[in-house]
């Protein structure tokens, strides 16, 4: 079994509980040609950079899943059916970026759960060192995505 990433766009007239149906559907064939769904991102309501089926806009779907190698090509018949569907992509995964499209999920979850912890203690570990080599440090508050900037007076 290989893993893949579909990207899927669906038709934007769709309300939340058609995506989920939609989406229901999509992991019955996945199971129908001997997968299984590993990760779903629904990536929302989005407007396409040209016309796909007549829509300027549509809703995104990041499906990470397995399949065999064979059953592709039927899911790819599948996907062309199923009419809520106007645009599809499959992409075939190395281990590495399956991990790596797992564990980002993880990551981001960590990142949102701690506020703005590092940077305070950042800036008050620069302010230390500067302190213990006598120099003054100025911290810009509008350059908290660079590091300070510190400057030394004579």
């Amino acid at each position: 079994m290989r893993s893949y990433q579909s990207i899927l766009i669906l038709k934007p007239d769709l309300d939340e509980a058609q995506v989920d149906q939609a989406l229901e559907k999509v992991t019955g064939f996945l199971k129908k040609n001997n997968g299984s769904c590993l990760k779903v991102e629904k990536w929302g309501k989005k407007r396409l950079s040209y016309r796909v089926r007549k829509n300027r806009f549509g809703y995104y779907l990041n499906i990470y899943h397995t399949c065999d190698n064979q059953k592709v090509s039927s899911l790819e018949t599948e996907y062309k059916l199923f009419d809520q569907i106007i645009k599809y992509l499959i992409i075939r995964l190395d281990d590495k970026e399956l991990e790596r499209a797992m564990s980002r999920d993880s990551e981001e979850d960590e990142r949102a759960s701690t506020d703005k912890e590092p940077v305070a203690k950042a800036e008050a570990s620069v302010k230390k060192t500067d302190e213990a080599s006598g120099a003054k440090a100025e911290v810009s508050a509008e350059k908290t995505d660079k590091a300070p900037v510190a400057k030394a007076e004579a």
